[in-house]
């Protein structure tokens, strides 16, 4: 930074060359290595007198490089040394590795540590939920935003423990969401996984589904079941098992949900079935006949609770 007059000397620490006294003078210049020397002020100096040191402007003044004591020094008179300090007020530049967090100032909590285009420290304010540290290239600092172009943004995430159904709100403007599924497991034997649709947060029982699924198992089994008119669309072809082996993974894909048209979903899951230890993959869609915004979604058992599993919901712009 620029300074008004000398540029402090920060620990600058020297002893100047000895000075030998002459009779009747007060005035002595001041040098280090033959080199002039100019101390900030008369503060920062320590100076001895015949083995006493002497109180700054009082006992003497400092003027440039020049040095005069109160009254003039006289032969016998011996100046034991002077010791110029640097801007004892300024701590200086840090050594490499010796400043810890203790040491910082506080802040705001989230907040990042960047540079402005000026090569200042600037906080990068705290971003929400989900956000993620963008950058805008050299000349702008960087910011926090919601992240966009095809990637997935976790919305709430749900774990079932005996349960009889989840409800899974659509939180935010997304026009695609995907509800994941892990482990699920039903806690009635020899029932399907199913799903209902909640306009305004109510569930929709009644018979305006429409619903296809395809499936495949190990064993070699192929088929399809469909239902135009069902209280509630069935997520696997075949009844599942209770067991802990019995579990179901998979997803669904919402499109356009908070649409007045009708909205088409799309799912896919894998799962053991109990009946013969099958591997059982189902590829299905169904929709809601009957032209409303979606609120979300109700996953549920043909009958019985849902004994485990997590669900998660994510969100894309």
């Amino acid at each position: 930074m620029a300074y008004i007059g000398r540029e402090p000397q920060v620990g600058n620490f020297q002893v100047c060359d000895a000075i030998s006294v002459v009779n009747n003078q007060a005035a002595y210049t001041m040098q280090v290595s033959s080199v002039n020397v100019i101390p900030e002020t008369a503060n920062h100096c320590l100076v001895s007198l015949n083995g006493i040191l002497q109180a700054p402007t009082t006992s003497f003044t400092v003027s440039g490089a020049t040095i005069t004591f109160a009254s003039n020094l006289v032969t016998g008179d011996v100046i034991n040394f002077i010791q110029i300090l640097g801007s004892v007020l300024d701590l200086g530049v840090p050594s490499d590795r010796t400043v810890t967090l203790a040491k910082l100032a506080s802040g705001t909590d989230g907040n990042l540590i960047s540079y402005d285009t000026s090569g200042n420290p600037v906080a990068v304010a705290t971003g929400n939920d989900g956000q993620v540290l963008t950058s805008a290239g050299a000349g702008a600092v960087p910011t926090f935003e919601t992240p966009s172009g095809g990637s997935w943004t976790l919305v709430s995430s749900t774990t079932a423990s005996n349960d009889s159904h989840v409800d899974i709100t659509f939180s935010g403007s997304y026009s695609i969401y995907k509800i994941t599924f892990v482990n699920m497991i039903g806690g009635t034997d020899n029932t399907n996984l199913n799903h209902q649709i909640l306009i305004g947060g109510s569930v929709q029982t009644g018979s305006s589904y429409a619903y296809g699924n395809l499936f495949v198992d190990s064993n070699g089994g192929n088929g399809y079941n469909a239902s135009g008119s069902a209280g509630s669309v069935k997520m696997t072809y075949a009844p599942m098992g209770s067991a802990s082996t019995d579990n179901t993974s998979g997803e669904i894909l919402i499109f356009n949900p908070s649409s007045s048209v009708r909205t088409h979903t799309a799912y896919r899951f894998t799962g053991d079935q109990k009946v013969g230890t099958y591997l059982n993959t189902n590829v299905g869609g169904s929709r809601w006949t009957n032209g409303s915004a979606w609120s979300g979604f109700r996953v549920l058992y043909s009958s019985g609770n849902i004994a485990s599993g997590v669900m998660k919901l994510w969100g894309q712009a």
